[in-house]
């Protein structure tokens, strides 16, 4: 999963995306109301995290703008403003959640699932089930025919991007977006490095090469 962080203080943001790249989300970073419009509407990310008080314009307006143009994305404030009247403001301006300043990182961890599973073609819970597979996005455990298989962080965050879109194509770009974050260097041939591991722990069946494209995982893999 790919989330954007919208947060003026930088040593906020780095301790988040510290944070959160170890749980397996890819975060990319601005510190701009602006900057974060163009990014949403130009490579559009899979959940926004956003600071209200930001140095252009206000994190509200952002979220304005953005349902103005009709863009979806779930959207979860992270500010220091804190009363009822904020967080009604917040979540009437399209906001989906909200959390006051200082939080803990579990609690933000499991709100972000909360909307991950809004946008997931397969997840209802945490744990996505799909033939002899079962992954559980709290734990980020997964099991092979009830047998726990040891991935690295970049299988488990690819396999975790096939399953919740189970039946749809991933294209090549899209599941590199999902591994890695803006700047990253990227070699020519990780992606499918990363594939033929996944293969040969899970079978080679279970994820389809879709040439020229992605790659899919059928939703009623056996």
């Amino acid at each position: 999963m790919q989330v954007l962080l919208v947060e003026d203080d930088i040593s906020l943001a780095e301790g988040l995306q510290q944070a959160l790249n170890h749980e397996g989300i890819t975060v990319n970073h601005v510190a701009k109301g602006k900057e974060a419009i163009y990014v949403v509407e130009t490579f559009p990310p899979d959940i926004v995290l956003l600071d209200l008080g930001l140095p252009d314009i206000d994190g509200l307006e952002v979220i304005k703008v953005l349902r103005k143009h009709k863009v979806t994305i779930p959207i979860l404030i992270l500010t220091a403003r804190n009363s009822v009247k904020d967080t009604v403001s917040g979540l009437d301006c399209g906001a989906d959640d909200y959390l006051a300043k200082p939080f803990e990182i579990p609690e933000l961890l499991a709100r972000i699932r909360v909307l991950e599973r809004r946008i997931s073609t397969t997840a209802e819970s945490n744990e996505i089930i799909i033939g002899p597979v079962s992954l559980d996005t709290t734990s980020m455990q997964v099991k092979i025919d009830n047998k726990t298989s040891i991935l690295s962080k970049s299988e488990y965050m690819l396999l975790k991007a096939l399953m919740q879109n189970a039946g749809r194509v991933q294209t090549r770009d899209h599941l590199e977006s999902q591994l890695y974050s803006w700047g990253e260097e990227i070699s020519s041939n990780a992606l499918e490095v990363h594939i033929h591991h996944l293969r040969k722990k899970i079978g080679v069946e279970f994820i389809k090469t879709i040439r020229g494209i992605g790659y899919t995982i059928n939703k009623t893999n056996s």
